[in-house]
Order: C-alpha cells, then sequence, then structure tokens
C-alpha cells in the first residue's frame, strides 16, 4: 500500500513509502568499442562524467533515500512533479516531455510471475537514461547482457534506443506471466468439466481478479508507447520509432491475450453452472426412477397389507389362504420394477439412450 502526500501539499512534495529499500546504483557507459561498469558516486559526479563515453545508463533500485533522489533531480534537471512521480508508486504508465529529457512511467511484473507489479521509471537525456525502480530485481538482465557482450545494435545506436529496450523488456515481461495464465485456464477447464467443486469455481473468481489485474497495467502500457510514436519527441529518433512500433504491437498482443483469457475465464463460469445443472439433473433423474419404481409397489404391498378375511368372501384376499401368496406377491413386485426398468430402458431414460438409438439404427441398417 503507497502513501500519498496530504491534502493540500504544494506539489512535487516527496513522501517516502512505507518499506521502500535502501537505494543501491548501478552505471553502465557504454559506446560502440567499449563497455564499463563505473562504480556508484554522488549524483553530481556522475552528471559530471556523463560523455566520457556515448551513452551512461544510471540505474537506482531502492526509493528509500529521498536526499539521494533529491540529490539526482538537481544534477540532472529534474522537474519537481517528476521526482515526485517517481516516489508516488500508484503512477498510471504515461511519457511526459519536460524541457531536456523525456519522462516515462511503466510498470513490470514483479518477480517476472503472478499479477503484481511494481514501478519502473525512465528518464530519457540526450546521452544519458536514469531508471528509478522500487526495489532490487528486474527483467533487464538481457539488455545487461547485450550490452556488455555488444549483441544486436545497442551498443552503436543512441541512448533512445537504450530506452526502447528497457521498454520493451518491461512489455515482454509478461509474456511468462499470461502463459501461466493460459496454464490456469486450461486446468481449470478440465478439472470443471470433469468434476466442478466450489474450489475450482473459487480458483476461476481468482484468475479473473488477476486478468483485471494484468488488464489494468498492460492498457496504459499500449498508450504509452502509442503516446510516444504520436509525439514524434525530439529525443527519439525515427530509425527507434521503428522498434517502438514493434514494441507497441506487443503491447496490442498482450492486450489480446488478456482479452481472450477473460472472455474464456468468464465463459468457464456458465460452464461450472452448467455442469452443476446437469450433475442435479442426472441426481434428480435417478431419484425420480426409483421413486416411479417404488409407487406401483407400493401399491401391492399396501394392498395385501389390508388383512382382508378370505372366510368372509371369496373375493376378499383369495390370496391370503394360498399357500403360494406370499412369494406370488413378492414376484409380482418384482416383475413390476423389472417391467418399469425395461420401460425406462427402451425410452432412454437410463443412461444414454440415445447411443442406444444409434446402435439400433446402425443394426437395423
Amino acid at each position: 500500500m503507497t502513501t500519498a502526500a496530504p491534502p493540500g501539499s504544494a506539489p512535487g512534495t516527496l513522501v517516502k513509502q512505507p518499506g521502500s529499500a535502501a537505494p543501491t546504483v548501478e552505471v553502465i557507459r557504454y559506446g560502440p568499442d567499449a563497455c564499463e561498469d563505473v562504480p556508484a558516486a554522488p549524483p553530481a559526479e556522475l552528471r559530471a562524467g556523463i560523455g566520457a563515453l556515448p551513452v551512461t545508463w544510471i540505474n537506482v533500485s531502492g526509493l528509500g533515500d529521498l536526499d539521494l533522489l533529491r540529490g539526482y533531480g538537481k544534477a540532472f534537471g529534474l522537474h519537481r512533479l517528476s521526482l515526485a512521480d517517481v516516489v508516488n508508486l500508484h503512477q498510471r504508465p504515461k511519457a511526459e516531455v519536460y524541457e531536456g529529457y523525456l519522462f516515462i512511467v511503466t510498470r513490470m511484473p514483479r518477480g517476472g510471475v503472478g499479477p503484481e507489479t511494481e514501478q519502473i521509471t525512465l528518464v530519457l537525456g540526450e546521452n544519458y537514461v536514469l531508471t528509478f525502480q522500487e526495489r532490487p530485481g528486474d527483467c533487464f538482465e538481457p539488455v545487461r547482457q547485450r550490452l556488455r557482450r555488444k549483441r544486436g545494435r545497442i551498443r552503436d545506436a543512441g541512448a533512445d534506443y537504450l530506452a526502447y529496450a528497457l521498454l520493451d523488456a518491461v512489455i515482454d515481461g509478461y509474456y511468462p506471466v499470461l502463459e501461466a495464465c493460459g496454464e490456469r485456464l486450461a486446468r481449470l477447464e478440465d478439472e470443471i468439466i470433469a468434476a466442478p467443486s466450489r474450489a475450482a469455481i473459487t480458483d476461476v473468481h481468482d484468475l479473473k481478479h488477476d486478468l483485471l489485474m494484468l488488464r489494468r497495467a498492460i492498457w496504459p502500457q499500449r498508450e504509452l508507447v502509442n503516446a510516444l510514436l504520436r509525439e514524434h519527441a525530439e529525443l527519439i529518433s525515427a530509425t527507434t520509432q521503428v522498434y517502438l512500433r514493434d514494441c507497441y504491437d506487443h503491447a496490442v498482443q498482450l492486450m489480446d491475450v488478456v482479452e481472450t483469457y477473460r472472455e474464456i475465464a468468464s465463459a468457464l463460469v456458465d460452464v461450472y453452472l452448467s455442469s452443476v445443472s446437469a450433475r442435479l439433473n442426472e441426481v434428480m433423474k435417478v431419484l425420480t426412477i426409483i421413486a416411479t419404481i417404488f409407487i406401483p409397489l407400493g401399491f401391492i404391498a399396501s394392498v395385501y397389507g389390508m388383512n382382508f378375511d378370505a372366510k368372509s368372501s371369496p373375493w376378499n384376499m383369495p390370496e391370503l389362504g394360498w399357500r403360494y401368496g406370499y412369494p406370488f406377491a413378492l414376484a409380482l413386485m418384482l416383475a413390476v420394477a423389472v417391467g418399469l426398468m425395461v420401460y425406462f430402458a427402451r425410452r432412454g431414460w437410463l443412461g444414454d439412450g440415445r447411443r442406444r438409438r444409434r446402435r439400433r439404427r446402425r443394426r437395423a441398417s
């Protein structure tokens, strides 16, 4: 849970969030011919060292030191509203153009699994990228490896391409999450069809909640990338915008998958209700058949249980004085029960009557 500034506070007020991690700083400088990890230093020194190589990436993990954040804001000329958005962790993904830099807020899947996300803030300058994240641990390791091993064109491009690569890594981080949701959907579908239970429908509702949270995180990501393409910011080159279009396609694809999974999850609720209704109908059918069979048996037993005196009239239950009267009554009940069972079977009321009728038609043909 995040803590916002008190109502009526001055714009740009910084509020430390409960449980914020102590910051760790990672600095990478690179160019076409070199890539080096630079030891952490005060913000002013890092700002002065920008330009030694074409691009500098400064990653701050943890927002527990507001003085350090103010130092970065002063050294890099960040607007106070930008710094407030860095520490206010309930921000919606967005892109804003300030004088001298481009401010981007995005949300990354936390730990690579589950619907929970954490806020990532990118500041794109002319030859540097600043990233601020809630805590250590991110999905940027492939980008670091591409920088250190000179894979692809990332070291030959500028800071705008690095910002694109980081944003693309965040968006691609949702694919494993959605894949896990798809596996949950498949398992729940099999479970609901085979043996619907309250636990299964509870899991479906939990999954729908997770998908809703993912939708709230992914939908603004699409709008964010679309805004970067639409506004044609000066800090993003035409070459990088081509790659941003591919990033936008990924965001659209993620949204399509989320919407599809939400529809499937909603359909699973209907499948559950249909399965429960079908099972109830089967139970009611069995109980009805049993009751129908015992109705004539109860009638026969009640007739023979009226204890008429056979001596008073030959029509008063002559079977009462018959040696085989009792076996006859039981045999009559058994015959009635068997006759009813045969009749129900021929009508298709026992088991899958349609299948039996199809077999008869095949035999007849």
